[in-house]
Formats: C-alpha cells, structure tokens, sequence
C-alpha cells in the first residue's frame, strides 16, 4: 500500500480548503450586499476589497513559489 507524503497532503488540503474559503467568503460577502441594499456600486466595492485579500494570497504563494524555486 502507498503512503501519501504528509507535505504533499498538506499543499492539496490547504489548496483546496482556502479555495473553499474564498468561494465562502464571496457567498457571505454577496449575501451581505443584498440584505444591506448595497446597489451596484457598493457591491463592486465589497468584491473589490475581497478580491485584494484573494489576490495578496495569490502573489504571495507565487512569490514563495519562486523563492523556493531560487528564480527570485
């Protein structure tokens, strides 16, 4: 029987449940805009803020990624 190693687990859940995180978090983030009548624009102001905190976590494994990588 093959062992999975436990870092390569660790990238596929943390992967997968931060994904899951995001998609949570956008769900909240649309459901608070309707009850708040936020309109269009303060919708797009709510997903704009929540896609800066997506893209920071993006960049930053991308940055450690080449780190690592010794590219950077």
């Amino acid at each position: 029987m093959n062992t999975i190693d436990p870092a390569l687990f660790e990238e596929w859940m943390m992967t997968g449940l931060v994904t899951l995180l995001i998609i949570f978090m956008g769900f909240i983030v649309w459901d608070l805009a309707k009850k708040s009548k936020a309109g269009r624009f303060g919708s797009f102001i709510l997903f704009f803020v929540l896609g800066l905190g997506v893209a920071a976590f993006i960049i930053k494994s991308v940055v450690i990624g080449l780190i690592e990588s010794g590219a950077l």
